[in-house]
């Protein structure tokens, strides 16, 4: 089993690794400071944004969480609380940064400040708040297991989501599990690759293990026109109808995750083996 994906790298997860301006040499033009866009210049203008502002100015020195511990033995339960679920309890810990009971407070009234709250609403209202696109963004649609109405253009579209979410299940038979993480629990099974390089060696040298009489490639590409991930799936097909010889049997080997029916069907794909997925 083949999954072809695209990657998009999200940056350091280093809070400190932020990025800096070119510093000029002698002989060199200062670097240009990057204009701020007009939400963010919105934001350093909110009042509750400066007050944020001042407070770091005055009390940045006294951040250090070794002493914000110390100071506090019981900064764990006063920073950290438990969602109850039907499916466990979900621990939220949030004591590890860099906050006070003040901080707290200032970015609670920040985020109110800023609309947090009615977007929020908007979004699990269905609104469409992807303005960029004119779209909803539905990810609260497939985790919402209570099946709360969710409307979009006045229809509710939990009906198809549920429809998706049980193809899935049929498919499949219960979601996969991190392979990586459940590799070393493995007795045998279907062997499966991941392949997401634009960098023709990588499929090269995953399709040299494979048998395509036994080989599911398995598609992922919201649009299905991403160019690192079409150009693996084109290749893997190529290699694949090498064997095969009949264009039909793509159809028995390939399935597709994406919400482009058309380029799917294009690509050879039957699309009962499409599965969506929303905003």
């Amino acid at each position: 089993m083949v999954a072809l994906c695209s990657l998009q790298h999200l940056g350091s997860s280093d809070p400190r690794a932020l990025p800096t301006l070119p510093t000029a040499t002698s002989g060199q033009r200062p670097a240009k400071r990057r204009r701020k866009s007009p939400a963010m210049a919105a934001l350093t203008r909110d009042p509750q944004f400066q007050k944020l502002q001042q407070w770091y100015r005055e009390h940045r020195s006294e951040l250090n969480l070794r002493r914000l511990f110390d100071a506090n033995k019981d900064r764990f339960n006063h920073f950290s609380l438990t969602l109850n679920t039907n499916h466990g309890h979900i621990l939220v810990d949030y004591s590890k940064n860099l906050v006070t009971e003040d901080v707290m407070r200032m970015l609670v009234d920040l985020a109110k400040s800023r609309g947090v709250e009615a977007a929020r609403e908007r979004m699990f209202n269905g609104e469409k708040i992807n303005y960029t696109e004119g779209r909803a963004v539905l990810h609260v649609a497939l985790r919402n297991r209570s099946n709360t109405p969710i409307l979009v253009d006045g229809k509710d579209v939990m009906p198809e989501v549920n429809k998706v979410l049980d193809k899935m299940k049929s498919f499949c038979q219960g979601p996969l599990m991190v392979t990586e993480a459940l590799k070393p629990y493995s007795s045998g099974g279907p062997r499966v690759w991941y392949v997401s390089n634009i960098d023709g060696t990588h499929i090269a040298k995953t399709l040299a293990q494979l048998n395509p009489e036994s080989s599911l490639f398995i598609i992922a590409s919201k649009t299905f026109t991403t160019q690192e991930t079409i150009t693996n799936a084109e290749t893997a097909k190529e290699w694949f109808l090498q064997a095969a010889k009949d264009p039909s049997a793509v159809a028995k080997h390939f399935v597709a995750l994406s919400t482009n029916t058309t380029k799917v069907k294009e690509f050879g794909i039957d699309p009962q083996n499409m599965f969506e997925f929303w905003d």
